[in-house]
């Protein structure tokens, strides 16, 4: 019961639009039809406004952090970790917009940086260089997801924490299959493109 409850909450808190609804606060239209037309920090920052995309970013990081922590607070930490991983599943397939949301970055790190902050601060410096170095987001995003559940084993995170981080690095890969082609092709947008 207490998994279902950390799913069911996690999912909803997840799956709040924050791309969607701050663009519309701002006067940018609908982000859906803006650059790869998903609802996540990256395609906001294809607006051009730097501010709505770090508030994008903050938020969809924060729900994540909020649904393991009332989770971990209430329930169990195993119980976080599914609650947070949850989440992400909200925020890629929402409910709100037919099952079509954000790539999960923000929310991935959102969950490892608050569940498993070693996890997380190595994932995120992984981004970080490789996103710094080669000017892709979404290849900064695939190698930090791909390390994350090695990175997780390597701290002795628990089976459950462990199998989170498989089940939200999978979930990143998913979202970004089709950036992957692109990055094959040479074709995707680097950062900062609109």
């Amino acid at each position: 019961m207490d998994y279902l409850i950390a799913i069911v909450g996690g999912y909803l808190l997840g799956s709040i639009p924050f791309g969607l609804l701050l663009t519309r606060l701002a006067g940018l239209g609908d982000i859906r039809q803006v650059g790869s037309g998903n609802i996540g920090a990256t395609n906001v920052l294809r607006t051009g406004r730097k501010d709505v995309a770090l508030a994008t970013l903050f938020l969809d990081a924060a729900k994540a952090a909020l649904a393991l922590v009332l989770a971990r607070e209430f329930l169990s930490q195993d119980a976080g970790y599914v609650a947070g991983a949850a989440a992400l599943l909200g925020h890629c397939f929402p409910v709100w917009l037919k099952f079509n949301g954000g790539k999960g970055v923000a929310t991935f790190f959102g969950t490892l940086l608050i569940g498993i902050w070693p996890v997380g601060s190595l994932a995120a410096a992984l981004w970080l260089a490789t996103a710094y170095v080669f000017r892709y987001s979404s290849l900064g995003a695939l190698v930090a997801s791909a390390a994350a559940p090695l990175i997780a084993v390597a701290f002795h995170a628990s089976p459950i924490g462990v199998g989170a981080t498989l089940f939200m690095s999978v979930l990143v890969w998913i979202r970004h299959r089709e950036n992957l082609a692109r990055l094959i092709k040479g074709e995707e947008p680097k950062i900062g493109k609109k």
